[in-house]
């Protein structure tokens, strides 16, 4: 019984960082897509009003 739970505990101790290192690549390629489409947004936006702006 004893192996049976060294057994789990390894796997999980093993298994553990890898999830929280997949947690936090995940939660930056989030943070760097949202930073990329405001950006994108932004540069849009003074595109659209620059080509606006000579209309005036």
């Amino acid at each position: 019984m004893k192996q049976l739970e060294e057994k789990s505990f390894n796997k999980a101790h093993i298994r553990g960082p890898f999830k929280s290192f997949r947690r936090r690549c995940t939660k930056l390629v989030k943070e760097h897509r949202a930073r990329f489409y405001i950006l994108r947004r932004c540069v849009a936006m003074l595109i659209c009003w620059q080509d606006n702006s000579d209309d005036y």
